[in-house]
Formats: C-alpha cells, sequence, structure tokens
C-alpha cells in the first residue's frame, strides 16, 4: 500500500466528446486561417503564381500545422481551442507539459486519426479514461480546468 503523500493526484477528466470537439473546431479555424498567411509568405517567390510543388509544399503547410500545435502543447498546454473550453494537455509521466517528442507523437497519431474519418477522436466515447489515440500514443491527457469564480468590481 502506498502512502497517501506520495500519490500521483488525478485531475480532472475532459467532459467528453463536445467539448472536446469544440475547442478542435476553434482550433481549426486558427490553423486554416494560419495556413493562408503561409502560403501568402511563399507568393513573393512565385511572382504571385500558384505553388507547384506536389510534395514540398504540403510538406511545408505540415510542418506549419505541426509547429502551431507543437508550440501551444509544450509551451501551458493550450491552443486557443482548448483555453476557450478550459481543456489542457498535460504528460501523464509527470504534472507539466509534454515534451516536444510527445507533441510530434500526438500530433502525427491525430493525423492517422482523422485519415480514419475520425476514429481516434471517436476513441474517447469507449475509452474507460476518456483518451484518443493521440492521448494514448503520447502518454498525454486532456484535463478540464476547474471554472474560475468571477469577482464582482
Amino acid at each position: 500500500m502506498t502512502h497517501p503523500n506520495t500519490e500521483k493526484p488525478n485531475p480532472p477528466k475532459a467532459l467528453g466528446f463536445l467539448r472536446y470537439s469544440a475547442a478542435i473546431f476553434y482550433d481549426a479555424m486558427l490553423v486554416i486561417a494560419l495556413l493562408f498567411v503561409a502560403t501568402a509568405a511563399l507568393l513573393p517567390f512565385t511572382k504571385g503564381e500558384a505553388i507547384n510543388a506536389p510534395v514540398l509544399y504540403p510538406l511545408y503547410l505540415f510542418t506549419v500545422s505541426f509547429i502551431f500545435y507543437g508550440w501551444f502543447w509544450t509551451h501551458g498546454g493550450q491552443t486557443l481551442g482548448l483555453r476557450a473550453w478550459k481543456l489542457k494537455i498535460t504528460s501523464t509521466y509527470y504534472a507539466g507539459d509534454i515534451t516536444w517528442k510527445q507533441a510530434f507523437v500526438r500530433f502525427i497519431t491525430a493525423c492517422i486519426s482523422w485519415l480514419c474519418l475520425g476514429l481516434g477522436l471517436f476513441w474517447l466515447i469507449w475509452h474507460k479514461d476518456h483518451k484518443t489515440w493521440h492521448d494514448i500514443s503520447s502518454h498525454s491527457q486532456i484535463i478540464r480546468l476547474p471554472d474560475t469564480p468571477k469577482t464582482k468590481t
């Protein structure tokens, strides 16, 4: 039997699929806007013409997307969508932000999940700890942050 003070605290879990989906939708809108800006940054090099790089251009957009998510996940555990819905990504190894390696595994697994028509996301409905494929593979979890009481001014 372990001593009560040595046990890892169990943080509150995300409430479920709808809250998580809403955060994903918010972030998707931000990433789409970011990809427009990333594309616009390339247009001076193509003299305003369409970008004709069937391998490099998608890889560029993929990298921009990973940097967006990876930065937020490793620096505070919250993208703007997660922050709006009071959710946070934490490592299951320790109570804190995930590493860049965890972020990369999480991002790749999330992409695979979407290629499987979102099955990896829907997995949280059936998983006993409400985890997605990307939570499981990256040893991370989504927690719901407690509501903060509003102060009167």
